[in-house]
């Protein structure tokens, strides 16, 4: 099992704890220090008043934070968690993921979705109807941007007559793509286009709300694998699919202390699922406690 961890870069609450970039900086090496794989970051670029209001979150650009992190970091790989792909055009998403997987020496983790705040869409010119369509398009995009020279692409909204991008993304064929929703087409976007899945638990409330499938229990997730196995066999894809959940009780900016003991609990049940990776929250109300806290999981989990 391999482990990424939040960089707590929603907390604009608390701008001079965690948004400088001493603050990454610091996080990062932390993460680094204490055995994680990865550090991840969201991604919502002008997220809706109400949606705020209701406990929606702020961030910082997910490749310029991932960048400081890189900086400070030699082993630590990079993850969005989620990148929403229908925001941008697919070729400047390449040329900002192969930039920052050369300036840090091959350690990009791309994970991206379709979306699903309608309001945000909005606000940056998106089609919320297409947003899906824009997801599946803008994958294959992202892959021929890295690997071919004289791309000739036609999507929704552009079309490539002759173009090349350079440099490449040093790792190869290209950074690992990770796509994200519960859904069984998120699931079969994983499957069909993606290097990874990345489920995450969601009560009905919350899954209404984001448009994605509820996933309540390691029942629900165990039959995403395994619909997810079934429609690889069908496709004749052959390579692994790289697994990263957020395990039950450790959510996305979950305010309840990481309790060492039943998060290794959790592990050894979810990797004889196929879980390959998880994903952590920490909570913490300074820098100073976010790296105490990574330091004690690492002593107590990570390094056993």
């Amino acid at each position: 099992m391999r482990f990424t961890v939040q960089l707590p870069t929603e907390r604009v609450d608390r701008g001079e704890e965690f948004l400088s970039a001493a603050a990454v900086a610091e996080m990062a090496r932390a993460a680094e220090a204490a055995g994680f794989d990865a550090c991840f970051v969201t991604d919502h670029p002008m997220p809706g008043d109400r949606w705020l209001a209701s406990g929606g979150h702020h961030t910082l650009d997910p490749f310029v934070a991932l960048s400081f992190a890189a900086a400070a970091t030699s082993t630590l790989r990079l993850h969005t968690h989620v990148l929403v792909l229908p925001y941008r055009n697919p070729f400047l998403v390449a040329k900002a993921a192969a930039s920052l997987d050369v300036l840090s020496g091959g350690r990009l983790i791309l994970g991206v979705a379709s979306g699903y705040l309608e309001s945000e869409f909005a606000a940056l010119g998106v089609d919320f109807a297409e947003r899906n369509e824009l997801c599946d398009e803008a994958i294959p995009a992202l892959r021929r941007a890295w690997g071919e020279s004289g791309v000739a692409l036609a999507g929704r909204h552009f079309s490539a007559t002759g173009n090349t991008a350079l440099p490449r993304p040093l790792q190869k064929p290209h950074p690992p793509i990770w796509v994200g929703g519960n859904s069984r087409r998120a699931i079969r976007r994983a499957v069909e286009l993606g290097d990874g899945w990345l489920p995450f638990p969601a009560p009905p409330r919350l899954a209404g709300h984001i448009r994605t499938a509820a996933l309540t229990s390691l029942d629900d997730l165990s039959e995403g694998l395994a619909f997810a196995r079934q429609h690889a066999r069908a496709i004749g894809r052959s390579q692994p699919l790289d697994v990263c959940f957020v395990p039950f009780g450790f959510e996305l900016f979950a305010r309840e202390p990481v309790d060492p003991g039943r998060f290794r609990a959790r592990v050894a049940e979810l990797e004889a699922m196929g879980v390959s990776w998880l994903a952590i929250n920490v909570p913490c109300d300074s820098r100073a406690e976010y790296c105490e806290k990574l330091a004690r999981l690492g002593a107590e989990y990570l390094a056993s």
